[in-house]
């Protein structure tokens, strides 16, 4: 079940991004010399569940959180499932959501940033129609790795 997250839910969250970008992002943010930014990560969350233009929604099995996306100003902004619940579906499941609920706001095109060494994510963005964009940003945390932006037409 997808729902709505709750305005009190930002440890949640932060929860489910934390396990899924530890284990994904240790080649890039290895845990020894950057442990993860939960004051950072948090403080994104609670601006994005306090935001009227993003939509936060979590994904529960057997009434437990397994996997979040956020969607808001034309963006895929964040995806994550749980290390222990990948592989069955609940990433195609969020995804397919955030891009229904882009189109229901109105956009004809959709955007996301990814990191540039995951190569998971971009394999899994590549294989549902997003392109590389050409844009690129630093991310804020340490060590600053680079962001490559997707597009794709909803």
């Amino acid at each position: 079940m997808i729902r709505p997250a709750r305005p009190d839910e930002s440890e949640t969250l932060l929860r489910i991004q934390r396990e899924a970008a530890v284990a994904a992002f240790a080649h890039i943010f290895p845990p020894d010399l950057y442990p993860f930014p939960d004051e950072g990560v948090q403080a994104q969350w609670l601006d994005a569940l306090a935001d009227p233009e993003i939509e936060v929604y979590v994904l529960e099995l057997d009434g437990e959180p397994a996997g979040s996306v956020a969607v808001g100003y034309g963006f895929l902004r964040n995806l994550y499932v749980l290390p222990e619940r990948q592989g069955a579906g609940l990433g195609e499941s969020l995804h397919g959501h955030a891009l229904d609920r882009l189109r229901a706001l109105g956009f004809k095109q959709a955007k996301l940033w990814t990191l540039e060494g995951n190569h998971g994510a971009r394999r899994f963005y590549e294989r549902r129609g997003w392109s590389l964009n050409g844009e690129t940003r630093e991310v804020p945390f340490p060590p600053n790795p680079l962001d490559v932006g997707y597009s794709r037409v909803l």
